[in-house]
């Protein structure tokens, strides 16, 4: 009669290995199961496979690396993905996703091409307490508004659906920005999506109110004649807005294509107020 061992008898690298096949808050709910399989839940041999493969290069580009734990394995993905960390002399924000491990990024205002950003005539760099950022750029007024980024999926976890997010608030000054849409766009080398969203809600106070939380993550529409279904800004955890680009697949570990991001809005209608923090490429969860 074949006979079957419990898997708290198997050699603690035997269940490294099977819970490597898991999630990060599947190996901690694990090692609560017994004190026996605490040690292989917490290994660093288990650890390490959830941290990306380029994370020493990451690693090398944190501005404060002195605000990681790195005690363990365990204790540096926790710290990679507790808060965003600042790299590239503080002009990209990182962070994994603390459910799968995926890295997720935001490029600053000044990493993003904005057309006229440096006449002061059309727009302003200053720095606010509320972003993670040392300086966000403010539009003073301009009838032509073009914001462009762009990041390589080399950089990405491989295989993975990412969405694009621009990040902005508005200031008590805004106008013009709900005259009508901007063109958003994501492009990945020939495969390009197109759509339009509005910068700016002026009845998101009223509109969403309680069901704010129930549209977190999800692209919001506004089926009134006003905005007519289009896409409008939606609030975020840490306070700011964004708008969903667009998404993508990130392709094989091997591939290295660019991923170019845009915001157009060129009626030359005037407008102001704008307040942009950056762009974000993060994970989409299912």
């Amino acid at each position: 009669m074949a006979t079957f061992s419990n898997i708290d008898t198997l050699p603690d690298d035997c269940v490294s290995k099977i819970l490597s096949y898991t999630s990060p808050p599947d190996a901690c709910s694990f090692s609560m199961v017994s004190s026996t399989l605490q040690s292989p839940a917490n290994s660093d041999t288990l650890w390490r496979t959830f941290l990306p493969s380029d994370y020493d290069h990451i690693l090398s580009r944190i501005l404060n690396p002195l605000t990681l734990q790195s005690s363990s394995y365990k204790h540096l993905f926790y710290s990679l993905s507790q808060q965003p960390l600042l790299l590239d002399k503080g002009n990209i924000s990182f962070k994994l996703d603390k459910c799968s491990g995926k890295k997720s990024y935001i490029l600053s205002a000044r990493e993003l091409s904005i057309t006229w950003s440096n006449d002061p005539m059309y727009w302003s760099w200053r720095p606010t307490t509320e972003s993670r950022f040392a300086e966000v750029a403010e539009l003073r007024t301009i009838s032509w508004l073009e914001i462009k980024g762009k990041i390589r999926t080399k950089i990405l976890t491989p295989n993975t659906s990412y969405a694009v997010y621009l990040i902005t608030k508005v200031s008590h000054r805004v106008y013009g920005l709900d005259s009508a849409p901007a063109e958003v766009s994501v492009s990945v080398a020939n495969k390009v999506q197109n759509s339009k969203a509005y910068l700016y809600n002026k009845f998101e106070d009223t509109l969403f109110g309680e069901n704010r939380r129930k549209m977190e993550g999800k692209k919001v529409m506004i089926e009134d004649d006003s905005y007519e279904g289009i896409q409008v800004p939606l609030k975020r955890d840490d306070g700011w807005m964004e708008n969903e680009l667009g998404e993508f697949l990130s392709g094989d570990e091997d591939d290295d294509e660019e991923v170019k991001m845009s915001v157009m809005e060129v009626g030359y209608r005037l407008k102001g107020g704008l307040i942009v923090e950056g762009i974000e490429v993060r994970p989409k969860h299912v």
